[in-house]
């Protein structure tokens, strides 16, 4: 039944009526029920029932009453996101690609995306504490989380919906999507070490972060893989900007017996670096190598190209809208987690040493 077909049949003198549940049912010869749960995104429906439904909803031109829905089922039907203004990635280029991720998810299912910034970390849980306790939201993505995080504290004892975009130290009741930046490590370790290169450092993020943690431990597995001892001396914390990244690079390219070959933790602080390998006069991708994380543009535009692991910030976003829709519709948070990859763009920012490091 095409939409015109219902107007014409309601009559009026020719004035619209609107497109309901019950109307897109009989076309399709379902229960109100099941049409329902279809365009509600239900599990117990299949997946191609649910596409088969809206698409005919569609067509039809059925719109859903948000407001009838929300004293229905008690859900405003909005996803809620609160970001730290304040913080090192709090503007960062990737939030657009992030943010449309997720609100093309949500739209699908006729959901909308809330965002509001805080300009600090204790803003930010006030101000997820007043959405919540208003209602204005029915569950909350969290960006970039602590090892220890007050956010995931406070929504666990208050119930309130939620999902990770990354773990954090204690993930009881807790669903997640991650990248799996600790195998990123790894195999950037892996493949300096497979050119040659010894003496390996490593220049990571805010340690107060659980991404910093899983790098870290990425790549020390990646040492261990390949025969190499850790050494603190060839690591350096808390880099996230380029004047961050040039300090840290200073204090590793000073050693006695530098570092042939640095990775690094996010791409800002490797691009920092480069500024203190030219101090010292070091040509990279041959003096010293670099393998960063992130895929920020800035990194294709340096001289040379930074290789760098880069991450799906749109379908991450889409993945996270995906499951926070399921922990709302009352998914229990443990089956709610999902662990993605980063993909190596190699450019010329590494090669084999020219120089014995050991």
């Amino acid at each position: 039944m095409q939409k015109s077909d219902h107007i014409d049949r309601a009559g009026r003198q020719g004035k619209k009526t609107r497109v309901t549940i019950k109307d897109v049912a009989l076309s399709l010869g379902m229960s109100k029920s099941t049409v329902s749960r279809a365009l509600n995104g239900y599990s117990d429906i299949a997946e191609s029932t649910r596409l088969k439904v809206k698409r005919t909803a569609h067509v039809m031109g059925y719109k859903p009453m948000v407001q009838a829905q929300a004293i229905r089922t008690g859900l405003v039907r909005s996803l809620g996101m609160v970001l730290n203004a304040d913080s090192h990635d709090g503007h960062r280029p990737f939030l657009a690609d992030f943010i449309d991720g997720i609100s093309r998810r949500a739209s699908e299912d006729n959901w909308t995306l809330t965002v509001s910034t805080a300009p600090h970390a204790l803003g930010v849980l006030s101000t997820i504490e007043r959405l919540s306790n208003e209602h204005s939201v029915d569950g909350f993505i969290l960006p970039r989380t602590r090892i220890e995080d007050p956010r995931v504290r406070y929504l666990v004892k208050a119930n309130v919906p939620f999902i990770m975009f990354g773990r954090t130290g204690d993930d009881r009741d807790c669903g997640w999507y991650d990248i799996n930046a600790e195998l990123a490590m790894e195999k950037a370790v892996l493949r300096l070490a497979g050119m040659g290169h010894k003496r390996i450092g490593f220049i990571n993020g805010l340690t107060r972060y659980m991404y910093a943690k899983v790098r870290l431990e990425g790549y020390r597995t990646g040492l261990e893989k390949a025969g190499l001892a850790y050494d603190d001396r060839l690591v350096q914390i808390d880099a996230v900007t380029r004047k961050d990244g040039e300090r840290a690079g200073g204090v590793l390219l000073d050693l006695s017996r530098r570092p042939t070959a640095i990775v690094c933790a996010v791409d800002l602080a490797a691009l920092g670096l480069y500024k203190a390998a030219a101090a010292r006069y070091l040509t990279i991708g041959s003096d010293l190598s670099i393998i960063s994380y992130d895929g920020i543009a800035e990194g294709e535009y340096a001289s040379p190209p930074l290789t760098s692991f880069s991450v799906d910030n749109r379908k991450a976003g889409e993945c996270l809208a995906d499951l926070l829709i399921k922990r709302i519709r009352g998914a229990a948070p443990e089956t709610l987690r999902q662990l993605g990859e980063a993909d190596l763009i190699v450019r010329a920012s590494d090669g084999p040493p020219i120089i014995h490091s050991e």
